[in-house]
């Protein structure tokens, strides 16, 4: 194996690491509630959607959002159809971790790693949780930064140099790569960081950047359909409302790529936060246009899937 492949496999695993112990930290600080507010807070789409999209900021992890939802499902502490709004909210949330990554981290990557580690020798739940929020945030910029150093030489192997002019060259060869990465890695984050790093050294153009983007809200359906095996038949079709509410936002934004793309430009030139940007107007134009569909979403999934087992 290439050292630079080995040192960027490293690199993905400090980020995954990372994304465990920040959200271990914020989940600590409400671990309690985040069940109850699912459960109570999710009459009607626009409240899921709501309460989807404020704990899916607080745990960092859509993933982890949807693997709850189909646990509640399964205990019947939720319905199929409450999950759409959830769902929905989800994908608004987890944006929020593309906006953390584009800070730039040089001035205080270790200053989080000492004062996050000190914090976690501390038994006092509140500063212990402090802590691992620190520790993993330090770890995320150590990874981003260790991720854009190894994107240019990486670019120099054939495998990956043939990946990126592909990816360059055919926006769905770059949907594809999105989606197979995430289903692999199990973290669209970590997709997103990945891809941060090579547009951030110019080697990805933005519309291809932002098919990896698309793939990854795709290949991130993997988790919840994953959870939702042997479980109930309304949390199956939860799982499979995540599947298809992704898909479908990314075949109807697909020919705005290049629109998403000139927005951003005029916001601002740097291209790891115009990726940042298109992953916050993609999710929510989405879900915005899902929404009042709801009803109608929920209907057709169970039609489509009602008698299967997955």
């Amino acid at each position: 194996m290439s050292p630079y492949v080995a040192s960027f496999i490293v690199f993905i695993s400090i980020f995954l690491f990372g994304m465990a112990i920040l959200r271990i930290g914020l989940q600590t600080f409400s671990q309690a509630k985040v069940e109850r507010l699912l459960t109570s807070m999710t009459a009607t789409p626009f409240r899921g959607l709501i309460m989807g999209m404020l704990v899916t900021a607080l745990i960092q992890s859509s993933s982890a959002v949807m693997v709850i939802t189909v646990g509640l499902i399964a205990t019947k502490l939720l319905t199929f159809r409450q999950s759409i709004g959830i769902i929905l909210g989800a994908n608004i949330g987890t944006t929020i971790t593309a906006e953390l990554m584009t800070l730039n981290p040089d001035q205080f990557t270790i200053p989080l790693l000492i004062v996050g580690f000190i914090f976690l020798q501390i038994r006092k739940q509140i500063l212990f949780s402090i802590g691992t929020v620190l520790f993993g945030l330090g770890c995320i910029f150590v990874s981003m930064h260790g991720l854009e150093a190894m994107s240019i030489p990486l670019s120099s192997l054939s495998f990956f140099d043939h990946i990126i002019n592909e990816t360059n060259t055919s926006l769905l060869y770059g949907i594809g790569i999105g989606t197979i990465l995430t289903a692999l890695i199990q973290s669209s984050s970590a997709t997103t960081g990945i891809t941060m790093s090579f547009i951030n050294q110019d080697l990805l153009t933005l519309p291809s950047a932002i098919a990896i983007l698309y793939g990854a809200n795709i290949g991130t359906c993997v988790t919840a359909w994953l959870a939702s095996i042997g479980s109930s038949r309304e949390a199956k079709l939860s799982a499979y409302a995540h599947i298809w509410i992704n898909v479908l936002g990314v075949l109807l934004f697909y020919p705005l790529i290049d629109v998403f793309s000139r927005m951003v430009e005029y916001v601002t030139t740097l291209p790891d936060v115009q990726l940042a940007h298109v992953s916050i107007i993609f999710n929510v134009f989405s879900s915005l246009l899902f929404l009042p569909l709801a009803g109608i979403l929920a209907t057709m999934i169970e039609r489509l899937h009602g008698g299967k087992a997955i």
